[in-house]
């Protein structure tokens, strides 16, 4: 089987789609699949384009098998709402120009972004081949979540777009059990239509190890309780709050590592000198192979989001790669997120935005600190090639 996939992010960035992509499409090309992958040159979070790579109208590259297309974009770096909308129109515009030369028996396209799963719509139209739409979170609800659009008319037709591609694409593949609910009971798409195949673990970049003293010692961390969110620093993920929290915790062994870029960044860094926190430390993005270097000094990963409805149907992939390295997880999500980490018993969640909960939380696990949690059960369930397998056989068919 030939297959086209669209994507805005592909290594060697790092975040959570292009992790999700690239575990996918090599485990397919293992399977015997031929697989080609549109995306941009490598520029995210902080909309730089990555050393040795150029913005041109068109380069190719291998990567463990996948032939990889990278065309022009507007970069634009991962904050300012009206910038990325033309960043991502320009990739919808150059990935459908340049999938119309590729052989292909189906198309896939991964939202968000979502104008990713409109050039994968109109290249099915255009090449006369089905096409599959991956929805990794529900847009556009989840900009109105954060505040990040306020014109109602917009909004609307974003919602219009939404609902075509739903209803056009061949079959939709979700990452939690929610989206298909809510794709169901909302939209009315067929069951059977629908695949669940969520985040997984990519057992080759995160496992067990210990504690690399080299970055305790290089940032002072050394004997410290350390509490550590790795990731996007943006709008939806509400870290202000762990900020405004951590300065009414007394424990002086009690210590905040954030490491990431993102939109709320600077005003995050801000935030930290006007309240003259000294439990906290934040670094700046670090290249991929290093991001497991940085989990194996935490004591407990913490998986954040603002309060809203909608994030209570979705499941950040932080869980997975905490879980793999067996950190206890402090989780202020709701809904699926919770569930699945209460049935498996991997760390502690609070309320999101409660403070006094939060610091409850800290506290506990610190007095927990040696506690075994069932890690080795969770990682079994959810292998990232397995689920590629499965997801594989369910467009196949």
């Amino acid at each position: 089987m030939r297959i086209l996939f669209l994507t805005d992010n592909f290594p060697p960035e790092f975040n959570a789609p292009a992790s999700r992509t690239y575990a996918h499409c090599k485990e397919w090309v293992e399977q015997g699949a031929d697989v080609t992958v549109i995306t941009g040159a490598p520029n995210f979070p902080k909309g730089k384009v990555f050393e040795g790579y150029k913005n041109k109208l068109r380069q190719e590259e291998w990567i463990d098998g996948i032939r990889v297309i990278r065309v022009w974009t507007y970069i634009a770096a991962n904050e300012g709402f009206i910038k990325r909308i033309v960043d991502y129109n320009s990739f919808m515009i150059s990935a459908i120009f340049a999938g119309l030369f590729i052989k292909t028996d189906l198309i896939i396209a991964t939202s968000p972004q979502f104008f990713t799963a409109i050039a994968g719509r109109w290249l099915s139209i255009l090449k006369r081949k089905k096409w599959i739409m991956e929805v990794r979170d529900i847009w556009p609800e989840s900009i109105k979540a954060v505040g990040a659009m306020k014109s109602n008319f917009i909004i609307r037709y974003f919602e219009y777009l939404e609902r075509r591609m739903y209803k056009t694409a061949y079959k939709i593949v979700t990452v939690t059990d929610s989206f298909k609910k809510q794709l169901i009971q909302k939209h009315n798409i067929p069951s059977s239509k629908i695949g669940v195949f969520k985040n997984g673990i990519d057992e080759s970049l995160f496992q067990p190890s210990p504690k690399n003293q080299d970055i305790l010692k290089n940032h002072d961390l050394e004997g410290k309780f350390i509490i550590g969110y790795i990731g996007t620093h943006g709008m939806a993920h509400k870290l202000d709050f762990i900020l405004i929290a951590a300065k009414e915790i007394k424990d002086p062994n009690i210590h905040f590592l954030f490491l990431g870029s993102g939109a709320e960044k600077e005003n995050l860094l801000n935030l930290k000198e006007k309240l003259g926190l000294k439990n906290i430390t934040m670094l700046d993005s670090v290249p991929k192979h290093e991001v497991s270097m940085h989990i194996s000094i935490l004591d407990v990963g913490l998986v954040n989001l603002k309060k809203s409805t909608t994030f209570k149907s979705v499941i950040p992939s932080k869980i997975f790669e905490l879980a793999a390295m067996h950190k206890p997880i402090l989780l202020g999500v709701e809904g699926e997120s919770k569930e699945l980490l209460e049935s498996y018993g991997i760390g502690e969640s609070y309320e999101p935005e409660n403070k006094e909960e939060f610091i409850n939380k800290v506290e506990k696990l610190k007095a927990q600190k040696n506690k075994q949690y069932p890690f080795d059960t969770f990682v079994a369930d959810f292998k990232r090639n397995n689920i590629a397998k499965q997801m594989l056989l369910f467009m196949s068919k």
